[in-house]
């Protein structure tokens, strides 16, 4: 069995196009993606609770999804939780979640 200590799979739809840039030698794209649970609560009623995620790929991954992945595309992901901690100029610590995704698949019909 491959290692789950950090592990994360998805399938969701991207909310935004993916923003491609150069990061030294290597490309890197990040965007979000929307994953929904549908659930009935105590009185019966169908509620819809959708989670948004960040998104970060490397290499010839940020190639790929800057190519071919559009706002409202539906893929599916895998790759490690990274969590990161950053201070603003105002000196304000900021906590950001991401995935860091190691394989990609693109689902559902072609896009024109």
């Amino acid at each position: 069995m491959k290692s789950v200590r950090n592990s994360v799979q998805l399938i969701g739809r991207l909310g935004k196009d993916p923003e491609v840039k150069n990061v030294g030698k290597s490309q890197r794209a990040t965007f979000s993606i929307a994953t929904t649970d549908n659930y009935k609560n105590a009185k019966g009623e169908k509620v819809e609770d959708t989670q948004w995620h960040n998104v970060v790929m490397w290499g010839k991954l940020a190639e790929i999804a800057g190519q071919y992945l559009k706002k409202g595309a539906e893929v599916a992901v895998e790759g490690k939780l990274v969590h990161r901690v950053y201070e603003t100029d105002k000196g304000e610590k900021r906590f950001f979640t991401e995935i860091n995704v190691n394989d990609l698949a693109m689902l559902g019909s072609k896009q024109k």
